[in-house]
This record gives C-alpha cells, structure tokens and sequence, in this order.
C-alpha cells in the first residue's frame, strides 16, 4: 500500500513538472476570463473552449476538417521526403555538383514558401493539389538541405577505412554514408512535417478552400465564434504536437547511435 501511494505520488509529481508551464497558461487564462479582464466575446473561458474541443472532436465538423489537414500535410510530407532525399544524396555525394546549384538552392530557401502561393496557383490551379504542392515544396527544401549536408560531412575517417578494407563502393554508401547521414536526415524529416502542417494551415486560409483546419478557424474567427476559433488552433497545436513527438519517437529508438 505504502509502494503504491509513493508510486502514486511520484508519478503525480512528475506529471506536474513536465507540465508547469502548460498549467500555468490555464490558471493565468482562466484568472482573466473570470475577471473578465478581457472582453469575453474575444476570449471565453478554458471550460467554454475545451467543451467546443472535445463537441467537435466526439462527432461535429472539427474532426472531418482535423483528418483532412492532417491528410494533405501527410501527403505534402511524403512527396517532399520522396524527392527531398533522393535530391539531397544526388547532391551531397557530389560536392562540385552541389556547388553549382548553390545560388538556386540558397535562393530557394530564403523565399518564404507563401510567396510561392501565385505561381503555384498558377501552375496547379485552385484545388487540393496546390496547397500540397506548396507544402511539398516547403518540406522538400528543408529535408534536401539536411540531407546533403549529412551526406557531405560523414566522417572522413570512416569512409576511407571502409575503403582500405576493399569495400565495394555501394557498400560505403549502404554500410557507411546511409547511416552516417541518418541523423541529420531526420533532423530534416521532424523540421518538413511541422512545415508542411504550417504552410498547409495558411493555405487552407488563403488559397479557395472550404475545409481544413485554416478555413475553419477563418471561417470561426469571421462569424465570431470564438470557442470554436480556440478549440480549432487547439486541436492544430495538438496536431503538430503529435506528429513531432512521433518523428521523436522513431528516432531516439531507431538512430540510437547519434552523435557517436
């Protein structure tokens, strides 16, 4: 019984400490929608929000409009890992060939991918596809960079023992550079899926749509409902959240050698 209640208290304490920061925004937002120190048609209370959270989750149109975002991140992430990785070992294995691209691939990521929403319109027309393609785009540059980069400072050291030893150059390449450049490829992969979520949001906002998650809390925002506008930017955060968490994940179980 003692176990049990030190086991207890031990776990309620941790879950404190992981959270404080988390619980403290609740207690200050609360404290301010009670004082009503803020209009209360622009900010409802914690209860208000959470109510319209878990309505719209249990069966209205917030989790229609969540699976969809979540759908087309997903898919504007899977193009961009595609293409990004394929480029970034093309690139990164050839370093005079990298540097000949390197004005076009600094350019490119120094533009904000939502000044690419015209052309992409133009190109793609308005529809599902243009708002992944953007978010691709997005994702694509981040992981191709990450990847290339990987690629080109693998240890030195390793690659010329593995080819002192007689290794067949594509073994180098799967038995050495693969895994070598792994690490910094998912430091790609967890940065292009918080980015394709982000840029898929303000798509949805902004570019002729009339579901997702951006269009809802535009759509919430405009009509004034504002428990709707907040469990909406909620259930985004919790959304990218996840999917960071998840990528975290699967790396720290399955790149357990980083940083060696």
């Amino acid at each position: 019984m003692a176990k049990a209640k030190l086991h207890f208290s031990s776990g309620v304490s941790s879950f404190l400490i992981a959270n404080t920061g988390t619980l403290l925004i609740l207690l200050i937002w609360w404290v301010v929608t009670a004082l009503q120190l803020i209009n209360p048609v622009l900010l409802p209370s914690p209860v208000a929000t959470f109510v319209a959270l878990w309505e719209g989750m249990a069966g209205g149109g917030l989790l229609l409009d969540f699976w969809l975002t979540l759908y087309r991140s997903l898919y504007a992430f899977v193009i961009a890992a595609v293409l990004g990785i394929q480029i970034g070992i093309l690139l990164g294995a050839n370093e005079n060939l990298y540097r000949s691209f390197e004005f076009l691939i600094d350019f490119f990521r120094s533009t904000p991918a939502t000044a690419m929403f015209p052309l992409f319109l133009v190109v793609f027309g308005i529809g599902d596809f243009s708002k992944v393609a953007v978010a691709a785009f997005a994702g694509g540059l981040v992981i191709f960079f990450n990847v290339a980069y990987g690629v080109m400072n693998t240890r030195k050291t390793r690659i010329m023992a593995a080819r002192i030893m007689g290794t067949p150059r594509w073994r180098v390449f799967f038995d050495v550079i693969f895994f070598e450049t792994l690490p910094q490829t998912f430091i790609g992969l967890r940065t292009a899926i918080s980015l394709t979520l982000v840029v898929i949001i303000v798509a949805e906002m902004f570019i002729g749509s009339t579901n997702g998650m951006g269009q809802r809390i535009i759509d919430a925002q405009q009509v004034f409902d504002m428990p709707d506008m907040y469990a909406s930017i909620i259930a985004t955060g919790i959304m990218g959240y996840g999917l960071n968490q998840l990528f975290l994940l699967t790396e720290n179980k399955f790149i357990h050698w980083k940083g060696r």
